[in-house]
């Protein structure tokens, strides 16, 4: 049974006449009779009467003919769906970035993203880049925002680097100013904040420390970004954070390291197998676009 055999059926059985619903389907008479009664011979039974140039549905004609036309509107919609996606106005993005980046970068091209296809949805997972990492190889991310280098071992991803990005130490506006710039060795014996275990920017700042020859002091540890901003408001210490993340900061004193400095290095990563869907591939777009801000 072919598809384009139903839709002849229910043309000849909508109009009760064969020439018409050769005309309304835009097909010739001949090839439309041909065609139905091929579908005729496949079902082994007659779906019209033909008597005296008078067309009705038979039994069998009466019982295909809801069949056919729920295929056809299924067909219907199907293909209006896959347009729809197509067209990019529904569907979705699994996009997965550090909390630092969902706080500084992510705002602002997702709010380009959404002006532009409201009828994506975007699912957001904060994480560590280990465990966006994790999240990409099982496939349920599309795309995520890690730090480089990646874990090792690292499954197999392909990353683009987005920017480099200065990390500055933040502190509370109603403790006494510190040193400008901030040597990573006048962190020595001062009270810090410091982010969960697994979060790169611990790692990266007790590596930071332990390479000026002391272990960090920390007041409070183990919070996420939100939570290390306000203990810092709260005069419990301070803390080493993304720049963009201080500039976004209220009530806080930012002052950059003396050089070299830290710095750390987003990209963006996808699995190297699966090419992200197109609405993926479109917030990718729109997010390169909005790098120059930063």
């Amino acid at each position: 049974m072919q598809f384009q055999q139903l839709v002849y059926f229910v043309a000849v059985a909508e109009t009760r006449h064969f020439t018409r619903a050769a005309e309304r389907v835009h097909v010739s008479q001949p090839s439309l009779s041909q065609q139905v009664r091929a579908l005729e011979k496949e079902l082994g039974a007659e779906l019209f009467s033909r008597a005296r140039g008078n067309i009705a549905l038979t039994d069998a004609g009466e019982a295909l003919l809801p069949l056919a036309r729920r295929i056809l509107a299924d067909a219907d919609t199907a293909r209006h769906e896959v347009q729809e996606l197509v067209r990019l106005r529904r569907g979705r993005v699994r996009l997965g970035a550090t909390p630092s980046l969902c706080t500084g970068l992510l705002p602002g091209v997702l709010r380009a993203f959404h002006a532009l296809y409201p009828g994506i949805r975007i699912l957001i997972e904060e994480g560590g880049s280990h465990d966006l990492v994790r999240e990409l190889a099982r496939g349920a991310l599309d795309l995520a925002l890690v730090v480089l280098p990646l874990p090792t071992p690292a499954p197999s991803l392909t990353t683009v680097e987005l920017l480099r990005e200065d990390l500055v130490v933040v502190s509370s506006t109603a403790e006494p100013a510190p040193r400008r710039p901030v040597r990573i060795r006048d962190l020595e014996g001062r009270p810090m904040v410091m982010f969960r275990h697994g979060y790169d920017l611990r790692e990266l700042t007790v590596a930071a420390c332990r390479a000026e020859g002391f272990e960090p002091s920390f007041t409070v540890e183990g919070g996420e970004m939100d939570a290390v901003l306000g203990f810092v408001r709260a005069g419990l210490g301070v803390a080493v954070v993304p720049s963009m993340v201080a500039r976004a900061g209220r009530d806080l004193r930012v002052t950059a390291l003396a050089p070299p400095g830290l710095r750390r290095t987003i990209a963006l990563a996808h699995r190297s197998d699966v090419a992200p869907p197109r609405a993926a591939r479109e917030l990718r777009r729109v997010l390169l676009q909005s790098l120059p801000e930063h």
